[in-house]
């Protein structure tokens, strides 16, 4: 038993004792891992530098954006360019000859249009201008292509409408004339004419154009006429007004149908029944040998179509059928009133009385404000109806809607059959040939864009293609997005036809370049007491800072424009920058890509642009 409880004990030593001789080499082991032996501290840092090289360097700018139109134009219908009687009339497009899409040349029909509505109306309104200008003309004595230039201080001067006698003339010098006041009549009196009333009986057979025999009653004499109208239709006619002939009438009233009362006519009350036959009115129409005045009464006779072969006058008389009631010349077959047309004070009268007159001769010349004002008035009225015409006229020109610009067709929304109104937009073109990029680049990028800064561009949809552009626009301020400040740039793109607004573009945008240049790494510039440095390594392994002025700079290096000197070695980091169980492998690597390849550590240095590095002990802390 007491064997077994010592055995025990020992091993229980034993085993405390190997737990205290681990632990005590292991601490041994973590000291020599973190403190470097005597002779390293004793030779201080290692360092990892660069050279001080001369070369090129570009700065660049990237930003990403989706292209849009740069210039485009709209397709609208048609609208008028003055005032349109009837209101604004409306469209149909009858063919659309696009699609979206199209690339189209300037001046190339889109769509064709339809106006029934417009057609009509200038139609209409021409021929309102035509005889308005020809009525002003008329009015003033002058050729309607005259009528614009027409002065309406002259006055107006009324002329004869045919040629023929004047009657009635009521005009005299200084009196004045009111608007609408007939001033003559104008009287062809080469031609008469007469009704005459045929019973049911006398007017079968005739026909209009069959020839009448007249003798008048006041000479000897048979003048032939021609039947112009004839009313198929009788009508009820007094007794008493079917035209007695002297001899006494073929109808006559019965016995004791005239009144016998003194002073009694048709209808008064103490006349006698009246009665009525039927009658045919019959128009004819003759020449005048120069006897025949209008009241003359005469016998009518018709010539039947067998009969009128025969030349001799007494034969044919003979076997004329003679109406049973005279007829009496009711004027001349052509008479026309000279009406003043405005307010004016004769200054002449051109003729007289019965005198013989042209179409065209002048009757009356009027003056006076009144005549100047109504002049002036129909005038403005004229060119008022001609913009009205013109503004029509322009949209009928119009119906073919054609491609304002060349480009590409980028919406369009019209069919055919649609109704389309004046003005309304139909879609728009944008032009392939330069489109816009607008980028959103950040405020520690955008002091290194300037305008006209050349830019690469390359789009999403056509791997493998770079445009040519430049920036035409730079923000003057920013705009906060999600806590980053961000200022807009316009970037011009010398398109092509395969682009698209609304593709998404990625712009490289050169912020400047210079060749044969000190470059040094970034990761050799540190910012101390406001002032740009570096540590350049001595020849006998000392550092010593050195201000520097910079130029440009990339991701990679920077321009030293003052300072150093071709050759020199900057450190870029040093063993003072880490943990002391790591080991700087070379002293001498130039540039991070090499750091990296060779094994050098840098990690205890700032290589952001701008920032402060950790310093080696005792150099400036």
């Amino acid at each position: 038993m007491l064997r077994e409880g010592m055995g025990s004990s020992v091993q229980r030593v034993l085993a405390i004792v190997l737990i205290v001789a681990l632990a005590v080499a292991g601490g041994y082991y973590a000291f020599r891992s973190l403190v470097p032996p005597p002779a390293d501290q004793a030779a201080g840092p290692l360092y990892a530098t660069a050279d001080v090289v001369r070369g090129d360097i570009t700065v660049a700018v990237d930003a990403s954006g989706p292209l849009s139109p740069s210039s485009g134009g709209g397709i609208q219908a048609p609208f008028p360019r003055g005032p349109v009687r009837g209101g604004m009339p409306s469209f149909i497009v009858d063919k659309v000859l696009v699609q979206e899409g199209d690339a189209v040349r300037m001046g190339q029909p889109l769509l064709q249009l339809v106006a029934p509505e417009l057609a009509s109306q200038v139609q209409t309104l021409a021929a309102e201008i035509e005889a308005d200008r020809q009525d002003l003309a008329d009015l003033l004595g002058i050729p309607p292509e005259a009528v614009d230039a027409a002065n309406p201080a002259q006055g107006v001067t009324l002329r004869a409408p045919i040629s023929g006698r004047i009657s009635g003339l009521r005009a005299r010098e200084g009196e004045e004339i009111q608007q609408g006041q007939i001033v003559a009549r104008i009287v062809d009196d080469s031609e008469w004419r007469m009704t005459v009333r045929l019973s049911p009986l006398e007017f079968q057979g005739l026909k209009p154009d069959d020839v009448a025999l007249v003798r008048f009653t006041q000479f000897d004499s048979v003048i032939e006429a021609r039947i112009t109208d004839m009313n198929p239709n009788p009508i009820p006619t007094p007794a008493s007004a079917l035209g007695a002939c002297p001899s006494g009438p073929v109808l006559r009233p019965p016995q004791g149908s005239e009144g016998t009362g003194s002073g009694g006519g048709e209808g008064s009350p103490q006349a006698g029944p009246t009665f009525y036959q039927f009658a045919h009115l019959v128009t004819i129409q003759g020449p005048n040998p120069g006897l025949i005045l209008p009241g003359m009464t005469a016998y009518v006779g018709f010539l039947p179509r067998e009969a009128q072969d025969v030349q001799d006058p007494l034969q044919r008389a003979a076997r004329a059928r003679w109406a049973g009631n005279c007829a009496t010349v009711e004027g001349y077959a052509r008479e026309e009133r000279v009406i003043s047309r405005t307010n004016g004070i004769p200054t002449q009268v051109f003729v007289q009385e019965m005198q013989k007159v042209k179409a065209g001769d002048p009757i009356v010349a009027l003056s006076g404000d009144e005549t100047q004002d109504a002049i002036e008035k129909r005038l403005r009225e004229l060119q008022q109806k001609e913009t009205e015409l013109e503004a029509m006229q322009s949209q009928l020109d119009q119906l073919t809607i054609t491609a304002p610009m060349d480009g590409v067709v980028s919406e369009l929304r019209a069919q055919a059959g649609q109704r389309i109104e004046p003005g309304e937009w139909l879609g728009s073109i944008f032009h392939t040939s330069n489109m816009d990029l607008w980028v959103e680049v950040d405020d520690a990028d955008v002091l290194k864009v300037r305008p006209d800064a050349p830019v690469k561009v390359t789009v999403d949809a056509l791997p493998g293609q770079t445009f040519e552009g430049r920036v035409t626009q730079i923000a003057m301020a920013g705009q906060n997005q999600s806590g980053i400040t961000v200022f807009r740039v316009r970037i011009q793109v010398r398109g092509g036809p395969d682009l698209r607004p609304g593709m998404q573009a990625h712009a490289h945008i050169e912020a400047g370049s210079a060749r044969g240049v000190l470059l040094v790494p970034l990761e050799a510039v540190f910012e101390e007491d406001g002032q740009t440095k570096v540590e350049v390594l001595q020849p006998d392994g000392t550092t010593k800072v050195v201000p520097v002025e910079l130029g440009l700079m990339n991701d990679r290096v920077a321009e030293v424009r003052r300072g150093l000197e071709e050759g020199q070695k900057v450190v870029t980091g040093s063993s003072a920058d880490v943990l002391p169980s790591q080991r700087i492998q070379s002293r001498d690597l130039l540039l991070p890509g090499q750091q990296e390849r060779e094994g050098g550590g840098t990690s205890g240095r700032d290589g952001e642009r701008g920032g402060d590095r950790p310093a080696p002990p005792g150099s400036r802390r």
